[in-house]
């Protein structure tokens, strides 16, 4: 398949200690029009009720949405998996939220996301791997790109945490590294 035929169905962000500020930044240049969904996953405390969604949403022109079981999912829309449940999708359009075990001490586990965006979406998916202080999403993005789908890494040098995209940069074939700064654009040239 030509690059210029690749057709972008998803785009999956997983972050954990220093993430959100690169997720900010990057909400506050994406283009107000997105003709894929877009899930962000971080890892965060279990708590009742939940700001991020909120916080997000004064900072994106798209709407933001917290998931819940079941939701539908549909493009130029921002879903953020909620605290204490691994995200799984059932097709293109629903997702499922699951209770299991943490997976690298964490739940959401951003290793199960990535793995159950690849299995839906195949090479229809980009998966960005932000700042952590754990190795969750390497193995998620070893399966991504198993399936073709596209893996991009945050530059460990601009990370606040570097650990996770460090373990990801040496240990994926990833298909861009990429600043805080350049995450909107290379995203808003998806299509």
């Amino acid at each position: 398949m030509e690059a210029n035929d690749f057709k972008t169905e998803l785009v999956v962000i997983g972050g954990s200690a220093g993430s959100l500020q690169v997720i900010l930044e990057m909400l506050k240049n994406l283009n107000d029009h997105l003709d894929f969904p877009m899930v962000l996953v971080l890892h965060r405390k279990a708590q009742a009720i939940s700001i991020l969604p909120k916080l997000l949403q004064k900072f994106s022109k798209l709407e933001v949405i917290e998931i819940e079981d079941k939701t539908e999912i549909e493009n130029n829309k921002i879903y953020i998996v909620p605290s204490d449940y691994h995200l799984l999708f059932e097709t293109k359009n629903s997702v499922s939220l699951d209770g299991s075990e943490k997976m690298n001490y964490s739940r959401p586990s951003i290793d199960v996301i990535f793995r159950s965006a690849s299995e839906i979406f195949g090479e229809g998916v980009v998966a960005v791997l932000l700042s952590g202080a754990n190795a969750d999403g390497v193995e998620g993005l070893n399966y991504i790109k198993k399936n073709n789908g596209k893996v991009w890494i945050q530059d460990p040098e601009t990370a606040e945490v570097n650990y996770m995209p460090m373990q990801a940069k040496l240990n994926v074939d990833y298909d861009l590294i990429t600043t805080p700064e350049d995450l909107a654009k290379y995203i808003n040239q998806l299509k």
